[in-house]
């Protein structure tokens, strides 16, 4: 006979299946074909600039001599003075405005959404004013500083934490101090700037003028290297903290409530964001305008959201500064400051952006 024991059969149970990730909403899936077509587009620039230039070239000229670079092939299958033209001038120039068009767009998106104003732009707190020192103290006295972008940088740094130093008060740090002592900053260092320019010759004038309207001018697989890793670190690390940009953007006190320190959370935002335009303005100069275009016009087409808004400001603004740039070398037989580009076209939009601001507030 059977007994009841030998009747027990234990079935192992199986492990509930993880739930399943919610289907993309239409709106998502519009925003990620806009995020594609962003990439389209500063693929095209990318290759307008590549051809575009007093040497001409055709597009297998480009495939022939980027084939020639790849491990294992034989660089001398290219001609040498497309390999030198592409390889060693235009190709890095290219690399550099795109690096230095993700960083100033992204910082310029975080600083709108720490601050919660479209107006807002990466060199609000005095970083250009500071880098602008930094640089010509270096022009003028090389043996102290005998690398510019080193001083350059060190300088937008210190009068960063300056700013965020002197704002602070009872542990927190207002937006309208950081704004005040971010402006009272920016007077001091360039009133030193100009202090410098006073006092150097015409050779050491010209160089402090022409660093500080910015350009890709010497731009170098050097000037890559130090770019690619902060910048590409750097918008990794704010896509990942994007949905606390979200949180941040809400105010303070409603940041509270959701159980996120504010103060914590702005300073870890205005350090990276920082540190991707010192960097940025160390190598290329100040370029004006990109910061604050194109944060809001990324806004503008895929909405508040910051895991959107800090790629596709990113995007646009690598693909602008792209085409201000081949722009500012083929426009006139003479290479144009790319801040004089930029300027052009930022300040109407800035007076559009102002106009629309105030169109809706008197309209209720």
């Amino acid at each position: 006979m059977t007994s009841q024991a030998e009747l027990l059969v234990v079935v192992p149970r199986e492990a509930p299946a993880p739930p399943a990730a919610p289907p993309l909403t239409f709106r998502e899936k519009k925003k990620a074909l806009l995020l594609l077509g962003g990439v389209a587009v500063l693929v095209c620039a990318g290759v307008v600039a590549m051809l575009a230039g007093a040497y001409s070239l055709s597009l297998a000229d480009v495939q022939t001599v980027l084939l020639a670079q790849l491990p294992g092939a034989d660089a001398s299958s290219s001609d040498p003075v497309h390999r030198t033209v592409i390889w060693e001038i235009r190709l890095p120039r290219i690399l550099v405005g795109a690096l230095v068009g993700v960083g100033l767009a992204t910082a310029g998106a975080v600083y709108q959404g720490v601050f919660r104003n479209p107006l807002v732009e990466p060199f609000i707190l005095g970083v250009s004013a500071g880098a602008s020192f930094g640089a010509s103290l270096a022009i003028l006295l090389p043996a102290v500083f005998p690398n510019l972008q080193v001083g350059a940088l060190l300088f937008a740094l210190l009068a960063v934490a300056i700013v965020y130093s002197s704002s602070r008060t009872g542990g927190r740090n207002p937006v309208v101090s950081l704004i005040l002592a971010g402006v009272i900053v920016s007077s001091l260092f360039q009133a030193l700037v100009s202090v410098l320019k006073y006092s150097s010759d015409d050779a050491a004038l010209r160089a402090i003028v022409f660093w500080i309207m910015g350009g890709f001018y010497h731009a170098n697989w050097q000037d890559v290297a130090v770019l690619l890793p902060v910048m590409t670190a750097g918008i990794a690390l704010m896509w990942v903290l994007s949905w606390r940009l979200n949180v941040l953007s809400m105010g303070d006190e409603e940041a509270r409530t959701l159980g996120v320190n504010p103060e914590r959370l702005k300073l870890a935002f205005i350090v990276v964001a920082t540190l991707m335009t010192a960097v940025a303005v160390s190598v290329v100069g100040v370029i004006a305008w990109v910061g604050l275009m194109m944060p809001h016009a990324a806004r503008m087409i895929v909405g508040p959201d910051h895991r959107y808004v800090i790629p596709a400001a990113a995007l646009m603004g690598a693909a602008y500064l792209i085409v201000c740039d081949t722009l500012a070398r083929t426009l006139t037989g003479t290479e144009i400051p790319i801040s004089i580009v930029t300027s052009i076209a930022g300040a109407p939009y800035l007076f559009f952006l102002v106009r629309r601001r105030t169109r809706f507030a008197w309209s209720g």
